[in-house]
């Protein structure tokens, strides 16, 4: 059996009842079809044979299955997974890397090597003992001219304080011009005293400068080397589209805003699959990615859940690489118009259903501000004063005039507005109450995915509240202390919060009808009249 044979799996379980899909669909926006996940399975049955990869596969990782036809029209699967497995771009389960950069005689590893070396010259120099007692001799010398200094302004306001004393009392023309000669002369000597601090520390920083020249000069031709590196790499990726064409990455990226790839683009496991599938003249029908092992830190990831593909990296290499193909579109339901709760010449109080934008998208698709400009067309200025996700539904406040909308949105600022949701969650969950503490950042490379991250994340705090258990499922309360994206999806599904998505969220959980997660209470001052409103909705799951 070639090696090509061998990557093209033949279903061991009976798919024959399954038709293949009418169209291929859309690696961003999908349910998975039932023929990847029957390839899915026995992708992991296969995994589950190999020991050897275990603890790598429980530490994470993302594999990815394609459903093909060959060109008898007999239907088959190919397996992939993103970045390296075990060291190696090679294994003849998976298809293989479109370049692989890992093969030992690759310039990718040989200039790598160079690099290493380059890194281990900066170690050494960084810590030579040489550079250190330098270092220490520098920090000795600033530190005494820093005590030098500061004992030099200490006198020269004591003796400040002392003339201006004199000076309140009687004092004829020669004691006033003896204390501005004193002054002068003070002032003199400080800069004296200031220039031979800086002449030592000059003196003792050329010692080290040595070094440092020699660390700053080696780290540039790091910086310029690593970077031809990465655009070379780019260059060696040729991906392939339904068409027949071809493009490097560097070309792929090149109109985008972020216009270099960033580093692992055309390592996942989607890009990996089409381009095997082109080259060896297989037919694309439906493909899907899943994670197995522990989520990474930061992220959401949950074992066997399927995923839709990172738009950083691979979606400017998936547009390219699917056109050609007949791609299923997911086409929005009708979407309910908003109802109104409260209105008064002021504001209006609405519910917002699942699968509205709040706000105006880059698209047509219907939002709550566009409803509420031609609903509320004799109002001043129509603006929505906060947001919620465009799955998440429930109450939202609209403000009909700008001075409105500026105290509501100090409001919402100094945190006096109480804001309560409701959500049902997979699995038990415990305790019965909390306070959830984790920052957020958005993911550049995934929008609009958010991610944790205690060193550059805002500060997102939620409190919670248990409501019922039913069914394996846990509905609660939650309430937001803070307002960030996504901040309740990712408290909840985040393995350091509830380590439980809310029920249909496709993006930290699974996907399903819609997403459980409802906007149920409000309460804020009424900017005309001070009145304090408190808003509940009704609606239900």
């Amino acid at each position: 059996m070639s090696r090509q044979e061998r990557r093209l799996h033949v279903f061991a379980t009976d798919i024959r009842a399954i038709p293949s899909p009418a169209r291929f669909n859309d690696p961003f926006d999908y349910e998975p079809h039932p023929l990847c996940l029957a390839a899915a399975a026995e992708l992991r049955a296969y995994l589950e044979t190999r020991s050897d990869w275990r603890d790598e596969i429980a530490a994470g990782k993302m594999f990815g299955v394609l459903v093909v036809s060959d060109s008898e029209g007999s239907r088959g699967f190919l397996a992939a997974f993103s970045g390296n497995l075990a060291g190696s771009n090679d294994h003849d389960y998976f298809v293989p890397a479109v370049y692989d950069m890992l093969r030992p005689d690759d310039f990718f590893r040989r200039e790598e090597a160079a690099i290493s070396d380059i890194n281990r010259r900066v170690e050494r120099l960084e810590t030579d003992d040489g550079r250190l007692d330098a270092l220490h001799r520098v920090a000795a010398v600033e530190e005494q001219a820093a005590v030098e200094l500061a004992r030099a302004r200490e006198d020269l306001a004591h003796r400040k304080a002392e003339r201006d004393e004199r000076r309140r009392q009687d004092c004829d023309r020669s004691e006033l011009d003896a204390m501005i000669r004193e002054s002068q002369h003070l002032k003199a000597e400080y800069r004296r005293l200031k220039r031979e601090t800086e002449q030592r520390i000059a003196a003792v920083r050329a010692a080290s400068a040595v070094y440092e020249d020699e660390i700053a000069a080696l780290k540039a031709e790091r910086k310029r080397r690593s970077e031809a590196l990465q655009m070379r790499l780019f260059g060696m990726f040729a991906m392939r589209n339904a068409r027949g064409e071809t493009r490097n990455l560097c070309e792929i990226f090149a109109p985008t805003p972020q216009r270099i790839p960033p580093a692992g683009a055309g390592e996942c496991a989607a890009p990996k699959l089409l381009q095997y599938a082109y080259v060896n003249g297989y037919t694309p029908l439906a493909m899907a990615e899943f994670w197995l092992g522990r989520s990474p830190v930061g992220e959401i990831r949950h074992e066997g859940c399927f995923y839709p593909a990172c738009r950083g990296k691979c979606g400017p290499i998936l547009a390219f690489m699917l056109e050609g193909l007949d791609i299923e579109r997911h086409v929005r339901s009708e979407t309910v118009e908003p109802g109104i709760l409260y209105e008064d010449r002021w504001l209006a109080v609405v519910e917002k259903p699942a699968g509205m934008l709040s706000v105006d998208g880059k698209g047509d698709e219907p939002s709550v501000a566009g409803w509420a400009r031609r609903r509320f067309a004799d109002a001043e200025r129509v603006m929505v004063v906060h947001r919620l996700d465009m799955d998440t539904s429930g109450i939202l406040v609209i403000a009909k005039d700008l001075d409105t909308y500026r105290n509501l949105q100090a409001q919402f600022h100094d945190r006096s507005v109480v804001k309560r949701y409701t959500a049902r969650l997979e699995g038990d969950i415990v305790p019965d109450d909390g306070r959830i503490e984790l920052p957020l950042r958005p993911d550049p490379l995934d929008r609009p995915r958010q991610v944790v991250d205690a060193e550059h994340g805002k500060p997102a705090v939620t409190e919670y509240r248990v409501t019922a258990r039913h069914d394996g499922l846990t509905d609660m309360e939650f309430m937001p202390l803070t307002g960030r994206t996504h901040q309740l999806r990712v408290h909840a599904a985040h393995r350091d919060g509830l380590g439980a998505p809310i029920v249909g969220d496709a993006l930290y959980g699974r996907p399903s009808t819609r997403l459980h997660l409802h906007a149920s209470h409000i309460e804020f001052r009424h900017p005309a009249t001070g009145e304090k409103m408190s808003f509940d909705s009704q609606a239900e799951f």
